[in-house]
């Protein structure tokens, strides 16, 4: 008997990376086994010298073949076993173990519009629909498109194990946001690039497309974030953390560093209207949608919690992103003796 194991990369396409997968027959029992691909063909190595390396990092039950087979998060390696350039999971690694006692913890906001055709679905051929209000978390098919595929979407990770904790309708039509988390740096982003691989693959099945696009639509409607929540065991233990965190966030050339690795096209999306702040300013405040950092009203009444970095764009690299906030509030709770 066998099995079959769905093995997933990230490639490397600039600005943004892609998703890509593969299918291997294993024997029933047997191990994942270490991979390889041609490099040359997902922009991760020249025709001359094209083999890659795939090595499972986690795996998932797989919620559309079903049965025994399985869905394996890789990381990217050259064959001399040297992380890949692409493979930024390597990177945050290391920071997470380096921070490993501040015992980090995230939820990633993940919002997502789909399309049919060149267009959003619920755009009218030819014109626009009726302006944004209704449409977030609302109900109804004259306000709500592709709700069928969310649904599904939604059944398929929880089928995989993945730590989604919730779904909800956006504000332009066919736009839509599942969360993941609260989880470790690497088991979010582990989670958010496999949920972000079956919403692919859902979509498929009903002929639509989705787009992390951060500005699908121009002009008055909002774009996609990925709005992303931390905290630290500090900062659930006291206020005087979570200050700090969101003051380190702004510090220095911390804003600038971490704007250019939150997704390319944040200038679009950070404009300072639609809920946001402005990309090239920061700020932070309680129960501020328009600040860059939100301190729900909740976290200040209570004393602790966490904070929401509202800057991260839809298309962002959550290897990347948890990997900043991590060393950029881990460095300094420690110099601050908050940890």
């Amino acid at each position: 008997m066998t099995y079959k194991a769905e093995y997933i990369w990230i490639d490397g396409t600039l600005p943004t990376a892609k998703l890509r997968s593969k299918t291997r027959i294993l024997a029933d029992g047997a191990e994942l086994p270490i991979w390889g691909f041609d490099g040359s063909s997902t922009n991760q190595a020249e025709g001359h010298a094209s083999d890659r390396v795939l090595k499972p990092v986690s795996s998932f039950p797989d919620p559309i073949r079903g049965g025994d087979d399985v869905l394996v998060m890789c990381e990217v390696f050259d064959i001399d076993g040297t992380p890949h350039e692409s493979n930024t999971r390597a990177a945050l690694r290391e920071v997470a173990e380096k921070f490993a006692a501040q015992e980090s913890l995230f939820g990633i906001e993940q919002e997502y519009t789909f399309f049919q055709g060149s267009r959003p679905l619920g755009f009218p051929e030819g014109g626009y629909p009726a302006p944004q209000g209704g449409y977030y978390c609302g109900v109804g098919a004259d306000e709500i498109f592709g709700r069928p595929v969310v649904e599904k979407h939604l059944e398929n990770c929880l089928a995989a194990g993945l730590g989604i904790s919730g779904i909800n309708a956006e504000v332009m039509p066919g736009q839509w946001e599942f969360q993941v988390g609260p989880l470790s740096p690497l088991e979010v982003s582990d989670h958010l690039w496999v949920a972000r691989w079956l919403l692919y693959r859902t979509a498929e099945d009903f002929g639509v497309s989705a787009t992390l696009d951060p500005k699908p639509a121009k002009g008055d409607w909002n774009g996609a974030g990925a709005h992303t929540n931390f905290s630290t065991k500090a900062m659930r233990e006291g206020y005087e953390a979570i200050v700090e965190a969101a003051e380190s966030l702004g510090r220095d050339d911390k804003p600038l560093e971490h704007i250019k690795n939150y997704g390319i096209g944040v200038e679009a999306r950070l404009t300072g209207a639609h809920e946001t702040a402005p990309w090239n300013e920061y700020s932070y405040g309680v129960s501020n949608r328009g600040a860059s950092v939100r301190i729900p009203w909740q976290v200040e009444v209570d004393q602790k919690g966490y904070i929401e970095d509202r800057r991260p764009n839809a298309n962002m690299d959550p290897y990347v992103v948890t990997r900043l906030m991590v060393d950029t509030c881990g460095t300094a709770l420690e110099k601050a003796g908050l940890v």
